[in-house]
């Protein structure tokens, strides 16, 4: 376990315990891998663990859209207070039929946005897609019923955006969220089953088009430890949906978000990678061969560029994300 989720687990029970955003039944220890835990939810208030302002849009979005929680139950979310999820749930959500915040969100890092658009036929006025997983299997990922699902079994983005840029080009945006995560060095290259997943990614590896540079990575194995395995697998995802001009899209890029305070998540994982850099972010950055295709900041830098005082409607998530996520002042 990291540093900064222990830390985290406190503070989010600590929160549960004080704050006005909870009823009484949901400040009970809820269970967790069959122990009582202060930072859970009971699963009957599991709902609970998302902003109250975006609850019922998303809990139907997710569910209209067949999108998995992450250890939730049912249509609920995981009763866990420092679920990654959730955390960008609350974090983004409220963006998403905002466009003129999610315009003032984004332009810091992405200076010449002139109009965010909606990526979701069914949610013509929603202007962020959670779990996106592409329109097409362009990863050549399978499951046992055959069927795509976002959020589980497939490569998915935390969340999309998609805008147009001042150049006339169009560019879709697949976020990758991280809050607590923290990994160890333990290789994932064979599935429990027994799978090489090698030899699924391996046709576009080998490809003459590789978004990666081959020349700096000692084995395709190495990178099959986390956080490079999604990292590689986003950037492929990525990469294809930019080949294929995916909703019109020119660009198709990687944006990853972390806390700074997480430096467990810095950690090379890799070992044949330890050399090239000292944190994970900027091994992946020397890896990726056209630079602007992978942008990462920290989620203090983020928001804190976020003009509130301009933005009144934001005004209650604003004061309940300092508080729950205190980290982020």
């Amino acid at each position: 376990m990291g540093e900064f989720l222990e830390a985290e687990k406190l503070r989010q029970a600590a929160f549960k315990a004080s704050s006005p955003y909870f009823t009484d039944a949901a400040r009970a220890d809820g269970i967790y891998r069959d122990r009582p835990r202060p930072f859970c939810l009971p699963l009957e208030c599991a709902e609970e663990n998302l902003f109250h302002e975006i609850r019922a849009v998303a809990l139907t979005y997710f569910a209209q859209q067949r999108i998995k929680w992450h250890e939730g139950q049912g249509d609920k979310p995981s009763s866990h207070l420092c679920s990654s999820q959730v955390c960008c749930v609350n974090f983004l959500f409220p963006f998403a039929l905002r466009p003129r915040a999610l315009l003032e969100l984004l332009r810091p890092v992405f200076p010449t946005i002139c109009q965010v658009l909606p990526m979701e036929k069914a949610f013509a006025n929603q202007f962020v897609s959670f779990e996106w997983i592409g329109e097409k299997n362009y990863l050549g990922e399978k499951t046992r019923s055959g069927e795509r699902t976002r959020g589980a079994n497939f490569t998915s983005a935390d969340l999309a955006v998609m805008f147009e840029r001042e150049d006339g080009l169009r560019q879709i945006v697949l976020i990758e969220w991280k809050y607590t995560e923290s990994y160890g060095d333990t290789s994932l290259r064979f599935a429990p089953s027994g799978t090489d997943r090698t030899k699924i990614y391996a046709p576009l590896y080998n490809g003459d088009h590789c978004p990666l540079n081959r020349s700096l990575l000692p084995d395709f194995s190495d990178l099959f430890y986390e956080p490079f395995y999604q990292l590689m697998r986003q950037q492929f995802l990525a990469h294809e949906m930019e080949k294929a001009l995916e909703l019109g899209a020119d660009v198709v890029s990687v944006l990853h978000i972390a806390p700074a305070r997480n430096v467990d998540f810095r950690n090379v994982t890799s070992p044949a990678l330890s050399s090239l850099a000292e944190s994970a972010v900027d091994v992946w950055k020397r890896f990726v061969r056209t630079p602007d295709r992978f942008v990462s900041l920290s989620t203090e830098e983020l928001f804190g560029h976020l003009p509130v005082d301009r933005l009144p409607e934001l005004a209650a998530w604003w004061q309940y994300i300092s508080q729950r996520y205190s980290w982020l002042r």
